[in-house]
């Protein structure tokens, strides 16, 4: 039996590198799952971008129609106890939704990468106290969390929304990155860089950050889903944007007491929230896939 230890696997090239990536995007423009979220992912972003190319009518002045109208041929999703057409205000709704859900999620993940990268690196006390924290922080359910945290602010709004989801989900994202780094940080090239004298920041941002970017990508995708339901969750309890703003979610909380008989006003906001929800899991489940393989 042979004494000599099996040498680690050396740290792939630039090259190499931009060959992989290649690779996980023709695997990913290959996946049925990544295309369908793609499309629906796509054609809400597009609604939110251009609303009045999509709109038939003003989703929130035009109230010149009769109210409480089942849907018909003009009005495929029929108007509201205002007169508005709910058709017009479902496709002008993801627009907030869009806003907030991927800066409260890139908020999260950015601050999620800091905090697995130092705990991960340094480790010793350092990791210990950011671990008790995490663990505290992750004890709670996530939207119980965020009420506390908007409750206990006293304001409400896009940015509070925002800043709240994003603290919520930096220890999730810790704790996926610090797995990563806890690996990377006994291999050659980050032993390497501390003979040749480097400093500690130094060999988290330009040494192992680059060599956990794949955990990180997949975490910040499908912590998306998990914000645009957050945020939902929020504004109809309403600790997001209040009405007369076409927000889907804002539209559930102004007429689910209205359910029976005027059922339409909510089913199609809650439907156009559940297509968006799909839509980035199906991403996200063809992200992780090719990414883990």
């Amino acid at each position: 039996m042979s004494t000599a230890e099996a040498a680690p696997a050396p740290a792939p090239t630039r090259s190499e590198a931009r060959i992989a990536r290649s690779e996980r995007l023709r695997l990913l423009m290959r996946s049925p799952t990544v295309i369908v979220g793609v499309i629906v992912l796509g054609f809400w972003i597009f609604c939110a971008l251009f609303p009045k190319l999509v709109c038939p009518y003003d989703p929130i002045f035009d109230n010149q129609f009769t109210p409480n109208m089942k849907p018909e041929w003009g009005h495929p999703f029929g108007t509201d106890t205002n007169g508005r057409d709910v058709f017009s205000r479902v496709l002008a709704g993801s627009r907030n939704i869009l806003l907030i859900a991927p800066a409260a999620t890139l908020l999260g993940t950015v601050l999620g990468t800091m905090l697995g990268l130092i705990t991960g690196y340094l480790r010793g006390v350092v990791d210990d106290v950011a671990s008790r924290f995490i663990d505290a922080v992750l004890s709670l359910p996530l939207i119980v969390t965020s009420i506390l945290i908007v409750t206990a602010v006293g304001k409400s709004g896009t940015w509070v929304v925002v800043l709240v989801i994003g603290l919520i989900f930096a220890p999730v994202v810790s704790r996926t990155v610090r797995a990563a780094v806890l690996t990377e940080a006994e291999l050659d090239y980050v032993q390497a860089a501390r003979l040749r004298g480097e400093k500690a920041h130094y060999i988290m941002s330009q040494e192992i950050l680059p060599n956990v970017m794949s955990p990180i990508v997949v975490e910040f995708t499908v912590r998306l889903g998990y914000a645009i339901f957050t945020v939902a969750s929020l504004t109809f309890i309403g600790f997001g944007v209040p009405p007369p703003s076409p927000d889907w979610a804002a539209q559930i909380n102004q007429y689910w007491t209205l359910i029976d008989p005027y059922w339409w006003m909510t089913l199609f906001p809650a439907l156009a929230i559940a297509s968006l929800v799909v839509a980035v899991n199906l991403v996200a489940d063809g992200i992780r896939e090719v990414y883990e393989r």
